[in-house]
């Protein structure tokens, strides 16, 4: 950030009262409603007849998007005036059945006051002309990462990408918690790392307020939108990377393809608008998409019924592969953790399962080793593999003591692979499932294996195959040949939270 926009920034929180306050801090139990009357009607009777009218408009659209049998994660709305985006919003509204969940995170930018990391709330509950809210616990997502979240008394009260959204929300849920999060400047990774423990709650859904392109002409707008969402739809790992004038809400966004490339969220579009199509006005519009993100429960799926993990006895098998690095330097951790020695003794992880051990440092690869099959106790594969991973993988040597403190582990535990069957090399590219299927290829003695997490660099699936292929010292195109015996698996993946 320049230095004349972070002064400019510090002089909008200081004029307009946003002083930073300690987390939950508050002058009031209620956050009543700001832009009631501006951004949708005031009057109870009226905004709940007009998102009726704009829902029933949704409903019969006939281009409404497909939407696949798993259960929906996350969504995408608009944040604008309902005249202008209401019909979007309404489409994205849609795709909430009906009471289907009983908490809310919901992520919106920063417009006034200028902040990095988050604001959250200090009010007990939020209030609509359609009823009040209550806000749920958030202190989960602050044990992560306390540093990152404050109360910016100017953004509680004033902002209006939270307020905006919350009405649609209310006409499809009758009963449900609020966890409302303003987002300025930060990193994806981290604050994902943060909202994910507010998730883990299959009744939770999280939902991004965010705006398109502004004030482009209506062809020009129509154009960068569309290739915005292609970038969304794709699960783009390079969000981040020219921004300009793309997505009002750009970092909740980013904090949200991070969470759908981890979770194996299937994104779906299920409708684009601008401000052109609705008021009227082309010469300088405002672009709106919906879009929802969808995903099985971790292992419930077409291959595996086994009992997935709790998040605890996840990060204890993290934990266990950073021990028995320490130990193989002759580090030792005094005093014994008692909760992970008991969390280790868990008979959930003696069962036989494939493991990964992947470690990364600065974000890069620094070693990856793992079993496919279901020959080991979870327990000891993970043993095996973290120091197979750190000193027997032969694309780099071994891992050094110097570089203990900077590598960063992650542990997937595979479900059992299956054959996947397929006619040819255009219905193998239908049946398989981005960001949700590892994939093993082989012919003769030719074989390798992508976890899931790969599709987030090869989105793609030809060139997930194509690279997979040259992995295993097969031509790139072997795979257009149909002559591969394949199998798919997919994982529960865990990282460490440091």
């Amino acid at each position: 950030m320049s230095a004349l926009r972070c002064l400019l920034f510090l002089t909008a929180t200081v004029f307009l009262g946003g002083s930073i306050a300690p987390v939950g801090a508050s002058g009031g139990a209620v956050r009543e409603p700001v832009w009631a009357g501006k951004f949708y009607p005031a009057n109870r009777e009226d905004l709940d007849r007009l998102i009726r009218s704009l829902t029933e408009a949704a409903e019969k659209d006939p281009e409404a998007a497909h939407r696949p049998p798993t259960r929906l994660r996350a969504l995408m709305m608009p944040h604008a005036g309902f005249a202008y985006s209401g019909a979007t919003a309404a489409h994205a509204a849609l795709a909430i059945p009906r009471d289907g969940f009983d908490r809310v995170v919901l992520l919106g930018p920063d417009h006034r006051v200028g902040f990095r990391n988050a604001s959250v709330t200090g009010a007990s509950c939020w209030r609509t002309p359609l009823g009040e809210v209550p806000v749920g616990d958030f202190s989960p997502m602050l044990s992560v990462r306390p540093e990152l979240f404050a109360t910016v008394a100017a953004s509680d009260r004033q902002e209006h990408s939270l307020e905006v959204p919350l009405p649609f929300l209310q006409a499809r849920l009758s009963r449900f918690e609020l966890i409302p999060v303003v987002m300025g400047a930060c990193n994806a990774s981290t604050m994902a790392q943060a909202i994910a423990t507010m998730l883990r709650n299959p009744q939770t859904l999280l939902v991004v307020s965010a705006d398109l392109s502004h004030y482009l002409p209506y062809d020009d707008a129509v154009k960068r939108d569309r290739e915005t969402l292609d970038r969304i739809l794709s699960l783009d790992p390079n969000w981040q990377q020219d921004q300009d004038n793309r997505t009002c809400g750009c970092y909740p966004m980013g904090v949200l393809l991070e969470l759908a490339r981890k979770q194996h969220w299937q994104p779906v579009l299920l409708n684009y608008s601008n401000s052109g199509d609705t008021a009227g006005d082309k010469t300088a519009v405002v672009g709106y998409g919906a879009v929802a993100f969808y995903g099985d429960e971790p292992m419930q799926n077409r291959t595996d019924n086994r009992q997935p993990l709790t998040p605890e006895q996840g990060a204890a098998l993290v934990a266990l592969a950073r021990q028995i690095l320490l130990r193989h330097f002759g580090v030792t951790t005094a005093p014994v953790d008692v909760r992970l020695e008991k969390l280790l003794a868990d008979q959930a992880l003696q069962v036989r399962s494939g493991t990964f051990v992947t470690l990364k440092i600065d974000n890069q690869l620094r070693g990856c080793i793992g079993s496919l099959s279901a020959t080991a106790p979870l327990l000891d594969g993970v043993r095996d593999n973290a120091l197979n991973a750190a000193f027997h993988d032969p694309r780099f040597p071994p891992l050094g003591k110097t570089e203990l403190d900077a590598v960063h582990i992650e542990v997937s535990v595979l479900s059992e692979p299956v054959p996947l069957t397929y006619t040819d090399a255009e219905d193998l590219l239908t049946r398989l499932r981005p960001g949700i299927d590892g994939v093993i290829i082989k012919k003769g003695f030719a074989s390798a294996t992508f976890l899931p997490q790969v599709w987030e660099q090869l989105p793609g699936p030809e060139h997930f195959l194509s690279h997979l292929c040259v992995k295993a010292g097969l031509p790139a195109g072997q795979w257009r040949k149909g002559d591969l015996e394949v199998k798919v698996y997919q994982v529960q993946y865990f990282e460490e939270v440091r």
